[in-house]
Parts: C-alpha cells; sequence; structure tokens
C-alpha cells in the first residue's frame, strides 16, 4: 500500500494557501471603476513598449469579447470597434474594465480547466486500455485511477465558475450578457443552444456521465482484487466500452460550451479534437510522471523501463497529432482568410506573440527532437523534464484559448495566474496522491496483469 508522505502533503497544503492567497489578490487588485482601469493601464505601460494606454483603451473593442461585437454588426475586419460600442451604448473604459476585471477570474478559469482536463485525459485513456483488453498496461492502472480521483472535484470547481458567470458574476462568456445579446443578431440566432440553463444542463449531464464511469470503474476493478471469477473485469469492459461512445460526443460539446463559446462568433470543426488531443497528451504525461515517482519512491517495483517507454512513446505521437490539429485548423482558416474566421487568430498572433509561438514550440518542437530518439524514453529524468515542458505548453495552450476573448491585450503572466497553477496543482497532489493510498497499486487479480509485470519492448 501506498503512503502519503507528510512531506509532499505539507508542499500541496502550502501550494494551495500561497495559491489561494495570491488568488484573493488578483480579485480585491482588480480596479472597480474606468477611472481605475485606466489609471492601471497607464501606470503599466509607463515608459515600456507594450503600447500607450490610449492606444490600449482604443484598441480594447478590436480584440477579444469586443470582436464578438463587431461581427455581430456584420464589420469584416478591427478599426470599427468605436462604431460598435457606441450601438451598444459602452465606452472604451467600460470595455477595459470588464477586461481587467475579467483577468483574475480567467486566470482562475484555465488553472481550473487544465488541471480538470489532465484528470479527464487520463480517465478516457483508462478507458480506452480497458476497452482494448491491452495487455502492457494493467500494472499501471491503480496510477490512473488514483489520478481520475480529481476529476469530480476539479469538474464541479469549473461548473461552480460557469454558473457564476451565468449569474453575471463575471464577463468571462460575452453571449451571457443581456445588453449584448439585445444588439447582437447572430447569438440571438444561437440563443436555442447558448443560453445559461441549458448550457448548465449540458454541463451537469457531461460531469455527471465521466463521474458514474470513474466511480464505477474504480469500484469494479478494486472488487476485481478480492473476486474468484473475471466477472467484475468484463463489468469494466463493458462499461468502458459504452463510455468511449459517451465521451467522445461529451467532450466535443464540452470544448464548444467551456472554451469555443468564449468566443460565439467564431467556430471551427475540429475543435473538439484539437481540445482532445490537448487533455490526452497531457495526461498520459503526468501518468508518466507520476509513475517515475512513485519508483523513485520505492513503490511500483513491477513497473520497468519498457512501461515507461511507452508512456513516453504515447507523449511523442500524441504530440505529434495536436500539432497535426493544430496546424489544420490554423491553416485552412488562415489561407481561406474570411475575416470572421481569421479574425480568431489575428488576435493571438498581434497581441499573443510570445504564448502563440512560444506554445508551438514546446508542444511541438521540443517533444519532437527530445522524445524522437527510442533510448531516451528509457531514460526517467529525460522524461519528467520533457513532461513538465510538455504540461507549461498545454497550459499555455489554454490559455491562449481564454484570455484573448475575456482581457483582450490586458494580458500578462502575473500574481493571479501564478497563483491559480499553484493552488489547483497543490488540490491535484492531495487529490491524487491520497486516492493512491485507498488500494493497492496492483490490480493483481486482472487476468492480464501477468503479461504486464512480464512487459518488454
Amino acid at each position: 500500500m501506498y503512503t502519503f508522505s507528510n512531506r509532499l502533503r505539507t508542499a500541496a497544503f502550502v501550494l494551495m494557501i500561497v495559491g489561494a492567497l495570491g488568488l484573493v489578490y488578483g480579485f480585491f487588485s482588480a480596479p472597480s471603476t474606468e477611472a481605475e482601469a485606466m489609471a492601471m493601464v497607464a501606470d503599466a505601460h509607463h515608459g515600456d513598449d507594450h503600447g500607450a494606454a490610449t492606444h490600449d483603451a482604443g484598441a480594447a473593442a478590436e480584440h477579444g469579447q469586443d470582436a464578438h461585437e463587431e461581427a455581430g454588426h456584420g464589420e469584416e475586419a478591427h478599426g470599427e470597434g468605436t462604431h460598435a460600442e457606441e450601438e451598444h451604448g459602452t465606452s472604451h473604459g467600460e470595455h477595459l474594465l470588464h477586461q481587467l476585471q475579467n483577468k483574475p477570474w480567467a486566470a482562475l478559469y484555465v488553472s481550473a480547466f487544465f488541471f480538470m482536463m489532465i484528470s479527464l485525459g487520463v480517465l478516457a485513456f483508462y478507458a480506452i486500455q480497458r476497452a482494448a483488453q491491452a495487455g502492457w498496461s494493467p500494472v499501471l492502472f491503480r496510477v490512473m485511477e488514483g489520478i481520475t480521483a480529481y476529476l469530480l472535484p476539479g469538474a464541479l470547481i469549473v461548473f461552480v465558475i460557469l454558473a457564476l458567470s451565468g449569474f453575471h458574476m463575471n464577463h468571462l462568456f460575452v453571449w451571457m450578457d443581456p445588453e449584448v445579446v439585445a444588439h447582437d443578431e447572430l447569438i440571438q440566432g444561437k440563443a436555442g443552444y447558448l443560453n445559461v440553463p441549458f448550457f448548465l444542463i449540458r454541463a451537469l449531464i457531461y460531469i455527471g456521465g465521466w463521474a458514474a464511469y470513474q466511480y464505477f470503474s474504480r469500484k469494479f476493478s478494486i472488487a476485481q482484487d478480492t473476486a474468484s471469477d473475471d466477472s467484475n473485469f468484463k463489468k469494466n469492459f463493458r462499461i468502458s466500452a459504452g463510455f468511449l461512445v459517451f465521451f467522445l460526443v461529451s467532450e466535443s460539446m464540452m470544448s464548444w460550451d467551456w472554451i469555443m463559446s468564449v468566443d460565439p462568433h467564431w467556430f471551427s470543426t475540429l475543435f473538439g479534437w484539437y481540445v482532445f488531443a490537448s487533455m490526452f497528451v497531457s495526461g498520459i504525461t503526468v501518468i508518466a510522471m507520476i509513475t517515475i515517482y512513485l519508483k523513485s519512491k520505492g513503490y511500483l517495483e513491477f513497473v520497468n523501463d519498457s512501461h515507461i517507454h511507452d508512456l513516453a512513446k504515447f507523449m511523442f505521437g500524441v504530440s505529434i497529432f495536436w500539432t497535426y490539429l493544430w496546424f489544420s485548423q490554423f491553416m485552412l482558416i488562415w489561407y481561406s482568410n474570411i475575416p470572421e474566421e481569421v479574425t480568431y487568430f489575428v488576435t493571438r498572433i498581434e497581441d499573443y506573440k510570445l504564448p502563440f509561438f512560444g506554445m508551438l514550440v514546446m508542444n511541438f518542437i521540443f517533444p519532437l527532437l527530445i522524445l524522437m530518439n527510442s533510448d531516451y524514453k528509457r531514460l526517467n529524468w529525460f522524461v519528467i523534464m520533457a513532461g513538465i515542458v510538455i504540461l507549461l505548453g498545454h497550459y499555455i495552450d489554454i490559455f491562449n484559448m481564454i484570455m484573448p476573448a475575456t482581457v483582450g491585450d490586458q494580458w500578462f503572466i502575473g500574481i493571479a495566474e501564478i497563483s491559480g497553477i499553484l493552488f489547483f496543482a497543490g488540490l491535484f497532489i492531495f487529490v491524487v496522491f491520497n486516492a493512491l493510498t485507498k488500494a493497492p497499486l496492483l490490480a493483481k487479480r486482472n487476468p492480464y496483469i501477468e503479461e504486464s509485470k512480464h512487459f518488454h519492448y
């Protein structure tokens, strides 16, 4: 049985406390009036080359959530933001105020979603192993089950943020603002789908389906340890196959609802797959990192270099798959150059150049160069190093999806963003490693456990 060390437990609590304090500071430091917002921008940009305060205020309507308003009035390019704002009865200062007030909310949301999606990606990988009756992976099942224990609390935190958006506690989702919808024919046309009650009901259905599978698959897995036959193993096989069908549908719809709808005028038919690739490689990376950590502490003696090698192969392969989807989405939109489509990337390239292209280096070029060599995939420290870069890269990927629509060009990696990562990292560590203590780390009665123990590649 695994024992949750006091040192790791303390580290998790310290991360949560420091992160919570930083998030509270981020919320309290947000401006409450337009004058404060203008003053903050003027102070922030005094003497640097990010742009003058007047430019930031004037450009607010050209980026992020204001791009929605431009498209709603049939505008084909940036530059008519002032006209859109006049039609909505708002001012540059008000838009700037909303952007700066959104910043701590967006930082909280990005981190909450990122750690939740890691757990969801692991759950999908686990279900695939169960449904495929894979022979190499059963020795890793308890690690996967421990990581998926975070899914329910993590998803409920995301749901609370979504619900608070629905109650107008923030401006993360512009389509939830009745004032905006009243002047936006395109959003009005989507009101049958994009409305708060249906939005929250869908969210509960997604979370309920994921949590139900996680609960029953874990239950059957533990029951199989002491069973006299393989009935629990067969039950797990059946529910895993059924869950994968539900997952494919719910994950795509979740990505439309929870991420793509922050830009309600923009859509991509590849978006569900794109988000899936990001969560899948992040989940597999965390499986590898936790497995290596447990082995370093004397646990998982039945896991060998070939298991780590296979996990690293998945990290490499899914990173390439993510790049294929990223390029397919980007190239087709950029080449067609349709204004209401290309504005999504124009905003990110103009205002998010460093995270946009940096994310591409971290998620594609780095894994390609580092993990292509087969020998390196067997080196634990090498896999850990690659994993840290991949996880940071996919955090920035989620950052790039959310921030431009919610804070426009008023972004920077500050206290709120770092604190969000610290808080949820601490919560993730606490929940996952606490779950690992609840059952033996070897699923000993799994029919393929001996094959998995002696797996060599």
